[in-house]
C-alpha cells in the first residue's frame, strides 16, 4: 500500500492538495480581515474614549439600586434615541432596550450590560465619587457602583455608537440590553435578566446569539479573559430550620437540643464537597452565612434558623449537592431526634454562567485580533454568579472579563469587587467596547 501510494500521478496529488492550499489561503485572509476589522474599530474607539470614560463618571456619580434605576434608565434611553435607534423602556421594571436594524438580512446579535449598583459607601477619593444615599430593605445605606456596573454601561454605549455609524456594513440587527438588578432585586420583588426572559426579551426579533462582559479589578488593563464552559457558578441560597424541645440551660437532658443538632448539620454539609464530589474539573460551596436561635445563655431554644448558598459550576453536580443537602438535614435530625426542613432555593436561583463551547471556538480568532494573542487569556472558572446565564440558557451565549487593573499595581493590591474600595482603571474600557463592536460584526459576517 505504501508503494501504490508513492506511485500516484502529479495530477492526483494536485487534487488532494489544493483544498489544503486554498483552505490554508482562505484562512490568512480571515485572519487578515479580522485584524483589518479590529483596527477600523479601535481608531474609532480611540476617537470615543473620552465620551466613554465621561458616561461612566456621569454613572459612577449617580448610581441607583437594583429596581430603582430611574435616572440611570433615562439617561441610557435618551442617548440610544440620539443614535436613531427604536427604544423601549420599563422593560423588567427599569431596563431600557434599543434595537440597531442594518436593513439587510442576517442574525440578530444582543449585547448586554447591566446598570445597577450596590448598597455599599464609597470611600475612594474620587472628584466623581458617589454621595448618594437611599434606603434598602428598610435601612439607611450609602450607594455605590461598587463591582462596575458602570463601566458596563459606558462600554455598551461606546459599542452601540460605533456599531450605528458602520450601519451600512452590517448584516441582521443588534439588539442593546441594559439590565436592572443584576445584584437581585429588594425583599419582596423580583427583577433582572430572568424576568427580562420572561417577558421576552430575546423575541421580536429573536435573538441568536448574545454577548456580555464584566470588569475585574485583579485582571491587567489590556486583557481579556475567557473560557469555554462554565466560566461562573450557579447560585442556589437555601434555608433550614430545626425544631427540638426547648428545656432550661442546666437541665439539657429535657431537651432536644436544635443548637446541638444545627451544629451537626452544619459538619455534615461540609463533607458534601469534600467527600462526594469530583473537584478535579468543577469547584463547588456550600456554605452557611447565617445561623439563629435562642434568646438567653441558660434557655435550649425550640427552633434554629439557618441560611446559606450553594455555588456549582456543573449541572450534575448541582443536582447531587441539592439532593445531598436534604438527606444530610433530615437524616442528622432525626439521628437527635429533632425535625428539620429544608427550602432550596431560598428566594431566588442563578443558572451556571455557560459559554457554548462552539461559539467560544468561533470567536477566539476574534479576541485575538481585539486584545493581541497574548493578551487573550483562558481564566479558571470563579464561584461567583451571574444573571447573565439566563440569557444563555435561552440562546448561546459568551461572558468574557475585560481587565480594570492598573499596571502600577499587582492584583494582590487590588481592591476588591462590593468592597468601599473598589476602584478600576478607566483605560480598561476601550478594550471592552472594541470586543463588543467586534464580536458583534464578525458574527454577523460569518453568518448572514
Amino acid at each position: 500500500m505504501f508503494n501504490k501510494r508513492k506511485q500516484s500521478t502529479p495530477k492526483k496529488i494536485t487534487r488532494t492538495l489544493l483544498p489544503l492550499v486554498l483552505l490554508a489561503s482562505t484562512s490568512a485572509n480571515i485572519q487578515a480581515n479580522e485584524h483589518t476589522s479590529a483596527e477600523n474599530v479601535a481608531k474609532f474607539a480611540t476617537k470615543i474614549e473620552a465620551d466613554v470614560i465621561q458616561w461612566r463618571r456621569h454613572f459612577h456619580q449617580h448610581p441607583e439600586l437594583s429596581n430603582r434605576e430611574f435616572e440611570t434608565a433615562k439617561t441610557i434611553a435618551k442617548y440610544l434615541r440620539s443614535l436613531g435607534l427604536e427604544v423601549q423602556t420599563g422593560v423588567a421594571k427599569t431596563g431600557v432596550v434599543a434595537i440597531l436594524d442594518s436593513g439587510k438580512p442576517g442574525p440578530v446579535v444582543a449585547l448586554r450590560a447591566d446598570i445597577d449598583g450596590l448598597p455599599v459607601t464609597e470611600s475612594v477619593n474620587l472628584p466623581f465619587a458617589s454621595k448618594v444615599t437611599s434606603t434598602y430593605n428598610g435601612q439607611d445605606v450609602g450607594v455605590m457602583h461598587a463591582c462596575g456596573h458602570d463601566t458596563h454601561i459606558a462600554m455598551l454605549m461606546g459599542a452601540a455608537k460605533i456599531l450605528t455609524s458602520m450601519k451600512d456594513k452590517l448584516h441582521g440587527k443588534v439588539k442593546f440590553i441594559f439590565q436592572p438588578a443584576e445584584e437581585g432585586a429588594p425583599e419582596g420583588e423580583t427583577g433582572g435578566a430572568e424576568i427580562m426572559v420572561k417577558e421576552g426579551v430575546l423575541s421580536k426579533p429573536n435573538v441568536d446569539v448574545i454577548f456580555g462582559l464584566h470588569i475585574s479589578s485583579a485582571k491587567e488593563v489590556g486583557t481579556v479573559h475567557y473560557r469555554a464552559g462554565g466560566i461562573m457558578a450557579a447560585v442556589d441560597p437555601f434555608k433550614v430550620v430545626v425544631k427540638g424541645k426547648q428545656s432550661h440551660g442546666a437541665y439539657p437532658w429535657n431537651s432536644i437540643d436544635p443548637i446541638v443538632t444545627s451544629a451537626q448539620i452544619i459538619m455534615g454539609l461540609q463533607t458534601i464537597v469534600s467527600r462526594e464530589v469530583e473537584l478535579i474539573d468543577s469547584a463547588a460551596v456550600v456554605t452557611v452565612g447565617m445561623i439563629h436561635g435562642g434568646t438567653r445563655s441558660n434557655i435550649i431554644p425550640n427552633e434554629v434558623e439557618m441560611v446559606g448558598t450553594i455555588r456549582t459550576l456543573n449541572p450534575e453536580i448541582r443536582k447531587h449537592i441539592h439532593k445531598s443537602v436534604h438527606n444530610k438535614v433530615t437524616s442528622i435530625a432525626k439521628s437527635m431526634n429533632a425535625q428539620a426542613s429544608v427550602t432550596l432555593p431560598l428566594d431566588y436561583s442563578y443558572p451556571i454562567t455557560y459559554n457554548d463551547e462552539d461559539l467560544m471556538t468561533e470567536m477566539l480568532p476574534v479576541l485575538h485580533a481585539t486584545a493581541g494573542a497574548d493578551n487573550a487569556k483562558v481564566t479558571n472558572p470563579v464561584t461567583g454568579a451571574e444573571d447573565f446565564s439566563f440569557f444563555q440558557e435561552k440562546v448561546p451565549g459568551l461572558y468574557l472579563f475585560v481587565g480594570g487593573r492598573s499596571k502600577s499595581i499587582t492584583a494582590e493590591q487590588a481592591p476588591d469587587h462590593h468592597t468601599p474600595e473598589f476602584e478600576i482603571d478607566e483605560s480598561g474600557m476601550k478594550l471592552g467596547v472594541e470586543l463588543l463592536t467586534n464580536l458583534t460584526i464578525n458574527y454577523m459576517t460569518n453568518h448572514h
